[in-house]
């Protein structure tokens, strides 16, 4: 039994489809993150000349949510930039800096902060296996 040549062009255009509507939300996410990031950079601002009340742990916490926006903008920009996938190592990135974070905003209890050390830790060596096993593919 053969195909119609409409059932055979079927999946390539859902796939069209779903990757407009994939690019389009990215972009939207992209545009609410760049507004974000703007948001972040004047309260940081703010913070930063106003140094009369000037709380360390606040201005640590801003700072990193500023690399935390700018990493998922990075992420989606290379996203587009490789052919339409994430890398791996991006992801592994922004989990680093998000554990960072939670170590600046969260460090009353100390068994959360090994913990989130160890999370560290872990996404660290998980890192360096995938940076490593691309190098030895390349061999």
């Amino acid at each position: 039994m053969e195909e119609s040549p409409e059932l055979e062009k079927l999946p390539r255009i859902i796939t069209g489809v779903l990757k407009i509507v994939l690019c389009t939300a990215l972009i939207a996410l992209a545009i609410v993150l760049i507004i974000a990031l703007g948001k972040i950079t004047y309260t940081l601002a703010m913070m930063v000349l106003n140094t009369s009340t000037v709380v360390p742990y606040d201005v640590a916490e801003q700072a990193v949510m500023f690399f935390l926006y700018f990493g998922f903008i990075g992420l989606i920009v290379q996203y587009f930039k490789s052919g339409y996938h994430f890398p791996l190592r991006y992801f592994i990135y922004a989990g680093i800096t998000a554990m960072l974070r939670l170590i600046i905003v969260n460090h009353e209890s100390s068994v959360d902060t090994i913990l989130f050390a160890g999370a560290i830790l872990i996404m660290v060596i998980a890192l360096c296996l995938v940076l490593y096993s691309n190098k030895l593919k390349n061999l």
